[in-house]
């Protein structure tokens, strides 16, 4: 199985690489006004809106710095219907892809619910590689925000009628 690999912080992370749709080179992201913490906003892919998470500043809360090897990995995320969805990630130093097996993780021993994104870990001479699984990577809340199915057009409750506004 192949694992991309990047880094937070000095540390490194691995995604499945099925999970993973293209690696693109960090684009202009128009930030959406309000967003939660560690959503960096939105850009266009192939003329669709697509949201892009911060994985620095979700993990960290420090925007991921601006480098050459900085990408945008898009990924195949499931919203709450189950449908797959793009979601960008902006991850530090995503240029390694390794070769694992699954049993070559083990469990790191650590289960912190903050973090359930975080899976086994499997160490090469470098040190720790840890999994992230992108399906738990955003809390319900976060995804709902990014993926929650536009309302069908307003119906006429929705609407001030011209009469109804004040001068």
């Amino acid at each position: 199985m192949l694992f991309l690999v990047f880094q937070l912080g000095a540390d490194r992370y691995a995604f499945n690489t099925a999970q993973v749709a293209e690696v693109l080179p960090l684009v202009g992201i128009t930030p959406i006004p309000q967003a939660p913490a560690g959503v960096a906003g939105l850009f266009n892919h192939h003329g669709s809106p697509v949201p892009v998470i911060d994985l620095s500043e979700l993990t960290l809360g420090r925007p991921a710095e601006r480098r050459l090897n900085t990408r945008i990995v898009l990924v195949h995320y499931a919203d709450r219907q189950g449908t797959l969805r793009l979601l960008g990630l902006i991850a530090e130093r995503a240029s390694e892809v390794v070769r694992h097996e699954p049993g070559d993780f083990v469990s790191s021993g650590v289960v912190n619910p903050r973090t359930s994104c975080l899976g086994p870990v499997v160490t090469d001479a470098r040190g720790l590689i840890q999994w992230i699984d992108v399906g738990t990577l955003l809390s319900p809340a976060v995804r709902d925000v990014l993926f929650d199915p536009p309302d069908q057009s307003p119906d006429e409750s929705d609407v001030l009628r011209e009469e109804e506004v004040e001068p």
